[in-house]
């Protein structure tokens, strides 16, 4: 049986068998012999139904070009054998026939306007089923390739699902391949096929500053021909049912107002603002290497045609520069590199929208132009800050606008932001945002201090730095708005910076404080608040500031040297401000201050718990001036220099220490000199007394406190003048509490084994007890005349004690001395001449010879007042030159220096000049005699008769 005596229905069966086996030469030829039998369409379906679906599409696709153009010929090579067909009668044949049940060429929930030409249905079809039996998909493209030019729906389909599928699984990310059939790749909503295809979009995004091109390679690359079919009506109708389930990031535009082909961009969309919040270096490679919707990559398999028209293209622009404008919004990352970022967004919008280009950020924040004017557009609105956070999207939001205004915004949102970032104090986008719209002067504040804080620890001696540190810090709170206004009113443009309702009066004190405060720069400082023509700040706040800020130094100090720290710059600033500050009782008292540390840091001080001395301390300790006494309890010796210790207690008072005030209260400052004059001297004498020095705090009470000191308390006017005695008046207000305490001290030390011995004993007794005594004698007659009434009596007693161990003292060496004489009288002493003067001795003063007998009180007051009006010698004083001899001595006589020493006056002697010992003795008893006389209710006592004994 020959090819040509074949039946139609045995050579349908033989075309399924060729099919089947794959062997398109042979089926070739047995079409060429039968092509009416073997019409195109059913070809179409016994390949789609027997072809195997492995077989190479390049084993075949030239058969197909030739079946379309209708030019299938007979291949002399493969000659049809129709041997397995001879027993087979046409009756079988066409049974078998009837139940090949050949597939449609129409695929499988085709859509409505699924093209009716037969090729196209096929190519369309098989690609389903190879992909879907095999998942060959990268055979499809060699497949349809070549007849692509038949049918724009069959390009379409191609570019929009073929494309995708085979760019996502093969080319862009192979290692993370995807298995999705066409089929349900078409059933996509645009949500799912958003997040399919740009699923592992950025996931390659490294630390550094190289960019991943990935990210624009698949926006054009994936998702421009995945929207390239978005005309076709299943897609529409697929989009129908799925918008009811999309929540979008914000709301969208009405979509009634719009065609559903651009919800799909929307998605896109949504998801380059959504990376802006995950991963801002995608969200900002997307902008940057994506020109937008029109910006597409089809492999070209598109044949040029224009697939957007100019609304949509414009439409689709202005979406994708408001989705850009929100993802400079919504970059949360504070730091440099993002804000570089929101850069390179910025300069893609402008490019986009044909606006001027912008500089770079560098440059931008070394010009600081001024920013025009947005008042006009209102965008400055505070309602506009809920714009920051929500609705980004929104049509209605004035910030992520399209227009020049929002543009000209957030450059220079970005400049203070990144000002502020650069300064080490990191702001976002969106931060800076809320700054300038909501204009809180809180909030403000709490930001302007922050960042001062984070501009002082920049470097210390670069000026440079420091004059554009300012600079900068004034841009922020207007934007440079004083360079538009003028030179009219450039301080009261309010509320346009991110400190806009911070006074440049705050902004240049704050300013100032943090200059002087963290560096020594005090000349460049001066040079620009001082030496300047209009100065930034008001005299009396400049005053104010570089008190605050000296004190604050000084406050600060750890070390009391004035040449080193903080105590070092407290200085500084006060001197290099001296022309500002020259007359101010702050800046004495600051002067005063800082010497008054130097010299107690001289000094080891140390408080309790081992804590060390601050200067701090001075201001705030309740008693500064008792500071003294802890450096002379912990400073052996250091009482020798009273006069640096003298020159303290000034300074405190020239000072003004709130403890000094505190102690005094509205005491004079001469007055308060005095007291703590008084303080010091008597601190000095109880701390050489706690050393066994007697002999220094026995000079200080002769010299210092003899001079200075004074009463303690205030007397009466009345009791003064008429000496009446005590009355029951009011306490008298305490003057003096200090020097008749450290007199007193000085009356009661007894000398010891430990006592430091005098280095010179000039002209007084050679005896040490006998010298210490009559010290002591001094001393307490110094607490006499200067301790309240009430102690009076103490101090007496002790007076008395001592002048008991005198008498007893004297009569001993007076003893001793006629013993001497007795021994050595008449006689010449070995190795002398015949003619050797008797020894002189001139008698001190007499002992008591016989002890006094009890007297009554009456005679008690008698002879107090015959004392207190006496004042005699009991014994003249011989002056030696004058007599060359003398009558021996006699056991009541003895030698003495200066002083004589007399216990119970002789009435009967003529006249001496009085000793100052005996006359403060006389005094105080005379003192007492008064009391006791007014007891017995005497007359007083006339003190300017002192001839009269009675």
């Amino acid at each position: 049986m020959t090819d040509s005596d074949l039946s139609p229905a045995k050579s349908v069966l033989l075309a399924v068998h060729l099919a089947s086996k794959g062997h398109i030469a042979t089926l070739r030829t047995l079409i060429s012999f039968h092509r009416k039998t073997l019409h195109t369409e059913l070809v179409l379906r016994i390949l789609l139904s027997h072809l195997p679906e492995s077989l190479d599409s390049s084993d075949y696709v030239s058969f197909l070009e030739d079946l379309e153009s209708g030019n299938i010929t007979e291949d002399v090579e493969a000659p049809v054998d129709a041997s397995p067909l001879r027993e087979l009668c046409d009756t079988e044949a066409k049974s078998k026939v009837r139940k090949l049940g050949l597939l449609t060429l129409l695929w499988p929930d085709a859509p409505q306007d699924a093209p009716a030409e037969p090729f196209v249905r096929f190519l369309i079809h098989r690609s389903i089923r190879i992909d879907l039996y095999t998942g060959l998909i990268a055979q499809i493209p060699e497949l349809i390739g070549p007849f692509l030019h038949l049918s724009s729906y069959l390009r379409v389909w191609a570019i929009s699902t073929v494309l995708p599928l085979l760019r996502l699984n093969y080319e862009y990310h192979p290692e993370e391949a995807t298995i999705l059939t066409i089929t349900k790749f078409e059933g996509l909503n645009d949500r799912a096929g958003v997040t399919l295809l740009l699923g592992k979009t950025g996931q390659g995004q490294t630390n550094d500053s190289t960019s991943d091109l990935t990210v624009g390679r698949d926006l054009k690359g994936l998702i421009g021909p995945w929207m390239y079919g978005d005309t076709r009506t299943k897609r529409r109708m697929l989009r129908r049912k799925s918008s009811l389930t999309l929540h979008a990031l914000e709301p969208q535009m009405d979509l009634s107002d719009r065609n559903h082909k651009y919800l799909g961009w929307e998605e896109v969309f949504k998801w380059i603002v959504g990376e802006a919040c995950a991963s801002w270096k995608t969200a900002v490679e997307a902008i940057e290497q994506w020109g937008g919707p029109g910006d597409v990559d089809l492999g070209g398999w598109d044949d040029g045609t224009v697939w957007l028209d100019e609304d949509d293209q414009q439409l689709l622009e202005a979406r994708y520069a408001r989705s850009a404008l929100a993802t400079a919004y919504l970059i949360s990352e504070e730091s440099e590199s993002a804000l570089n970022g929101v850069q390179r967004v910025l300069t893609r919008i402008t490019n986009l929208l044909d606006q001027d280009r912008i500089p770079t950020l560098e440059a931008a924040c070394a010009l600081l132009s001024p920013v025009p004017a947005l008042d006009e557009s209102n965008i400055l609105s505070r309602k506009n800050s809920s714009y920051l956070r929500n609705e980004l999207l929104d049509e209605q939001n004035p910030l992520t606008a399209p227009k020049e205004e929002p543009i000209k915004l957030l450059h220079a949102l970005l400049i203070s932001a990144f000002l502020c970032t650069r300064a080490k104090f990191p702001v976002s986008i969106r931060r800076a945002g809320e700054l300038a719209l909501l204009q809180d002067e809180h909030e403000q504040r709490l930001v302007f201090h922050d960042l001062m804080n984070r501009i002082g620890n920049g470097p210390k001696e670069d000026d440079k730095y420091w004059i554009r540190a300012r600079n900068e810090i004034l841009w922020l709170s207007n934007w440079g708005a004083e360079e538009l206004s003028d030179g009219s009113e450039p301080t009261k443009a309010k509320g346009r910076g991110i400190f806009g309702q911070l006074s440049r009066e705050l902004i240049e004190a704050e300013f100032l404080k943090t200059l002087l405060t963290n560096t020594s720069r005090c000349t460049l400082a001066h040079s620009l608040y001082v030496g300047v023509s209009d100065q930034p700040l008001p005299k009396a706040v400049l005053h104010d500031v570089i008190i605050s800020t000296a004190m604050n130094a000084y406050d600060n100090a750890t070390n009391a040297n004035k040449t080193r720290g903080s105590l070092k710059k407290c200085n500084d600033v006060l001197l290099s401000f001296s022309d500002i500050l020259d007359g101010s009782e702050s800046y004495e008292e600051g002067k005063f201050l800082i010497r008054l540390t130097h010299n107690v840091g001289k000094y080891r001080l140390v408080f309790k718990q081992g804590e060390p001395f601050k200067p701090v301390t001075l201001r705030v300790h309740n008693d500064p001036i008792s500071i003294i006494g802890k450096i002379l309890e912990q400073n052996p010796k250091s009482y020798a220099q009273i006069g640096e210790f003298l020159d303290m207690g000034h300074d405190m008072v020239m000072a003004g220490l709130k403890g000094v005030k505190l102690q005094m209260g509205d005491v004079p400052q001469a007055e308060q000199k005095a007291i703590a004059e008084k303080r010091v001297v008597s601190m000095c004498i109880d701390a050489a007394l706690a050393e066994d020095d007697f002999e220094t705090a026995y000079s200080y009470v002769v010299t210092w406190l003899k001079d200075i000191a004074g009463r303690a308390h205030a007397r009466c006017p009345d009791l003064e003048r008429n000496k009446l005695g005590l009355f029951a008046e009011p306490p008298p207000k305490v003057l003096d509490d200090w020097s008749w305490r450290a007199a007193l001290q000085a009356g009661k030390y007894e000398r010891t084994s430990h006592s430091i011995k005098p280095t010179h004993l000039g002209n007084t007794s050679g005896d040490l007890d006998i010298r210490h005594l009559e010290q002591r004698m001094d001393c307490l007659s110094q607490a006499l005349r200067l301790a309240p009434k009430a102690t009076l009596q103490d101090i007496i007693n002790v007076y008395r004690r001592c002048e008991e161990k005198l008498e007893a003292l004297v009569k001993k060496e007076a003893e001793e001395e006629a013993k001497w004489e007795a021994q050595t009288d008449g006689q010449i002493m070995p190795g002398g001449f015949a003619e050797t003067p008797q020894r002189k001795n001139i008698a001190a003063s007499t002992s008591r010879a016989v002890e006094e007998e009890p007297m009554s009180l009456f005679d008690l007051s008698r002879a107090s007042m015959a004392k207190a009006q006496g004042g005699f010698s009991a014994l003249s004083m011989l002056r030696v030159g004058n007599k060359t001899t003398q009558e021996p001595a006699t056991p009541d006589s003895r030698e003495s220096g200066d002083f004589s020493r007399t216990s119970t006056p002789d009435y009967g002697a003529p006249k001496n000049p009085m000793r100052k010992r005996d006359q403060l003795k006389n005094v105080a008893v005379g003192g007492l005699a008064t009391g006791v006389g007014w007891l017995l209710g005497a007359p007083p006592v006339n003190h300017n008769e002192e001839n009269d004994p009675h």
